[in-house]
């Protein structure tokens, strides 16, 4: 067995006991989740825009510098010298921990940034704001390349805003050693008895995600993950409330690094990736074991996908979609997913995976489990009940 596949067995061995659950892999609804300390810094005001189409191209010059906003630890920043060293273009890197607060800091007046990286859902919820700009696919050749079950998604039809970056899953990862029976489903966390379990054993670490929290908590209970009802809504709210004295920590910045590696706890509410760099930097290759393992919950869980865009109040929008073409090109993607152990729906790029990952039901995951997953979708007037519901949480 090779060093990269006892992480990936684990998971097939935990898919055989998931069960049906409502929801399908394929984004067929109004819409569709990991990472890194948000950062309180607004970019400065821009002051070089694009320069006018030149006479021997045809095309805008490229800007002078471009900013970026994205997850934290979602990409393999000396990418990023390449392209400022490939194109001149200097990068303004930011990055935050959470569509929400991706959300909230735009709508606070950041007008700065230029290209952003939202989930599905949140793509939907901007498109609707007005703060995204249309695309010139023209721009964008290596569209190409991106894999047609992640094109069209209903939560932007026809790609007009953005474009694929990359997708996973959202589940548990678990401390190998813990002295605890594998987690097998969304009770092992929500059910209190045996939260103080894992707490005993080392702690348990939640995403500090309005979305991603709820949604777990509501596949516990048996419900869609986008479920609007208020009545089950708030049984959600008070089986996070339940298990709350047991949680350590409600991370999703750098849980990764601060948490799952050094062993600060035992079991955590986990990105897909996240969960995978874990089991990497904790492997002992003379034993051929690792410290972590990762598994879909039995009821089924999150299967997100996370996308480039302009802002609507970039001044530089043929330099962004520039960039974007740069982060599609197949050696830059496939450098972006070995760096982050996320799947991209990038065909192209398959032939510059790492092929454990490429390989890895936990990263890809078969049929018989994208089939128990659901996306978010987009929740309307509902997400103030949301809103309301994750304060009431945090605050008690």
């Amino acid at each position: 067995m090779s060093k990269k596949t006892i992480f990936f067995a684990l998971l097939v061995v935990f898919s055989l006991v998931i069960s049906a659950c409502g929801g399908a892999a394929v984004p067929a609804t109004d819409t569709a989740p990991a990472q890194g300390a948000a950062s309180s810094e607004q970019p400065a005001a821009q002051t070089s825009s694009e320069q006018p189409a030149a006479e021997s191209s045809g095309q805008p010059e490229l800007a002078k510098e471009l900013s970026v906003y994205n997850w934290g630890d979602y990409i393999d920043e000396s990418l990023l010298t390449q392209y400022e060293e490939k194109y001149g273009v200097k990068i303004i890197y930011d990055t935050f921990a959470s569509n929400e607060d991706l959300l909230a800091k735009l709508q606070a007046g950041a007008t700065g940034y230029d290209v952003i990286f939202p989930s599905d859902y949140m793509v939907a919820q901007m498109i609707e704001l007005g703060m995204l700009a249309e695309v010139d696919k023209n721009n964008i050749p290596n569209l190409k390349n991106i894999d047609p079950f992640f094109l069209n998604a209903p939560y932007d039809p026809n790609n007009v805003h953005c474009v694929p970056y990359q997708w996973g899953t959202t589940g548990l990862a678990y401390k190998v050693d813990s002295g605890l029976e594998p987690p097998t489903s969304w009770a092992d966390l929500f059910d209190p008895a045996n939260a103080q379990k894992w707490q005993a054993a080392g702690g348990i670490n939640v995403l500090n995600d309005q979305r991603e929290l709820m949604a777990a908590a509501l596949k516990y209970l048996g419900y869609s993950l986008n479920e609007k009802d208020e009545a089950k809504l708030e049984e959600a709210k008070n089986a996070i409330l339940a298990i709350k004295p047991y949680i350590k920590t409600f991370n999703s910045e750098d849980y990764d690094d601060s948490l799952l590696i050094p062993g600060e706890v035992a079991l955590s509410h986990s990105w897909s990736g996240d969960a995978a760099k874990a089991y990497w930097e904790t492997y002992d290759e003379a034993s051929d074991t690792s410290q972590w393992g990762y598994v879909i919950p039995k009821e089924g869980a999150m299967v997100w996908q996370d996308n480039i865009c302009v802002t609507a109040t970039s001044s530089k929008k043929y330099t962004a979609e520039h960039f974007m073409n740069f982060l599609l090109e197949p050696e830059v993607i496939a450098a972006v997913s070995n760096y982050t152990y996320y799947a991209n729906p990038n065909l192209a790029a398959n032939q510059y995976m790492d092929e454990a990952i490429l390989n890895d039901p936990s990263i890809y995951p078969p049929k018989e489990v994208m089939d128990k997953l659901e996306w978010a979708q987009q929740l309307g007037e509902t997400i103030f009940v949301y809103d309301r519901l994750w304060t009431e949480i945090k605050s008690q």
